[in-house]
């Protein structure tokens, strides 16, 4: 079976977990810090701080950013439901502006009517969280404007776009946001098995994220109530979480980070190779705006019919071809429809799922599979 993605694990990969595992610290040790700084620096960002998954950091980052019961939180349809489920886990309130029909994020126009309609109903949100979905940013800039305009903060879901640009400056730069979270998941950019991080340039998130993470736990004099009574003191003011990782775990992605920009040179590569093999032949091919240039996380097309997505999903699925669907839409999710949501409400995201497919688009895909899916696919445009 080829696999829509897979992780790459090289020798020297190997090499550093072995030597974390032989050292003194297997976890809160200097592998975090490490990593962190690699990938801040990576994306222009102040600080980064790790955490447990790409969920967990949506999680701390909403309450770093004050979000809570009354408050709402507005992202789009077509991504993982974590995307959404994080706000609930504040207390707050979801909801969910249409997609783009060309890019597949977060539509811009959509959005400004939204937020003038949420204005008269002093309903606005204290959130917006733009998913830059398969690897490709929002437009960041027209949503930060819109941010000026309507007092919402701004938290980027790049889990996808590790290694991607947004006006020439890497996604994660957050020029146009608070915060954004990473994700090291095991099909992500780089992996370390599990894991996430949020990246900002406001020292005070960076603080609050970091105690959050280890159950809002401080041994910072600055911070505590009362005068420490030795070298064993803490305090907890918060209510935390276990939301750490491991200096195994650092150490994996640390040593991955090295690979990043092979494994995106090659993405692309393959992402060019769909675009030209499979032209013309009836499928809607992803569509990149100009200000970006993606990771390509995912390439994701869409059938010539909604009818076709099944017989073409399973026959390539029976044929070794392990394509996916990204995503069924959130507010289509039966534990959103208890929350009142119903289908037609976002009509382009419907639209883009009733016919879409993730083909296979990773590092150690060859040009031979490539060529054999894209063969295949053709194959079946007619079905």
């Amino acid at each position: 079976m080829i696999a829509y993605s897979r992780q790459s694990i090289s020798e020297e990969d190997i090499a550093e977990v072995v030597r974390v595992l032989r050292s003194d610290f297997l976890t809160q040790g200097p592998e975090i810090p490490r990593f962190e700084s690699t990938v801040a620096g990576y994306c222009g960002a102040r600080h980064g701080i790790c955490v447990a998954s790409g969920t967990a950091a949506l999680h701390l980052a909403c309450l770093a950013l004050g979000l809570g019961p009354g408050d709402w939180l507005w992202t789009s349809p077509i991504t993982f439901v974590a995307s959404s489920n994080c706000a609930l886990y504040c207390g707050a309130q979801v909801d969910f502006v249409d997609i783009d029909p060309a890019t597949y994020t977060m539509s811009v126009d959509a959005l400004a009517e939204k937020l003038a309609l949420a204005k008269k109903e002093n309903r606005l949100p204290k959130i917006v969280v733009p998913v830059h979905f398969a690897g490709q940013s929002c437009a960041m800039k027209e949503i930060h404007a819109l941010s000026k305009e309507y007092g919402f903060k701004i938290l980027e879901d790049a889990s996808h776009a590790l290694g991607a640009t947004y006006l020439g400056k890497p996604v994660g730069s957050c020029e146009y946001s608070d915060a954004a979270v990473l994700s090291f998941h095991a099909v992500k950019m780089i992996t370390t098995a599990e894991g996430g991080m949020v990246v900002t340039n406001d020292d005070r998130i960076a603080t609050d994220v970091a105690r959050l993470r280890t159950h809002g736990i401080t041994r910072d004099a600055a911070e505590m109530r009362h005068p420490s009574e030795g070298g064993w003191y803490y305090e907890q003011i918060d209510l935390g979480y276990h939301f750490r990782i491991t200096d195994v775990q650092a150490a994996l992605g640390t040593s991955q980070m090295k690979s990043l920009e092979r494994f995106v040179t090659r993405r692309r590569e393959i992402a060019a190779r769909y675009d030209t093999l499979l032209a013309d032949t009836g499928y809607t091919l992803p569509h990149q705006d100009r200000a970006t240039n993606s990771s390509w996380h995912l390439y994701a097309i869409q059938c010539p019919t909604a009818a076709q997505r099944k017989p073409i999903f399973d026959a390539l699925r029976s044929g070794g071809i392990g394509v996916n669907v990204h995503y069924i839409p959130v507010h289509l999710q039966p534990y959103y429809q208890d929350m009142g949501f119903t289908r037609g409400q976002f009509p382009n995201a419907e639209s883009y799922y009733s016919r879409a497919i993730s083909i296979p688009i990773h590092q150690l895909l060859t040009d031979a599979q490539v060529e054999m899916i894209a063969d295949r696919l053709k194959q079946l445009a007619h079905v």
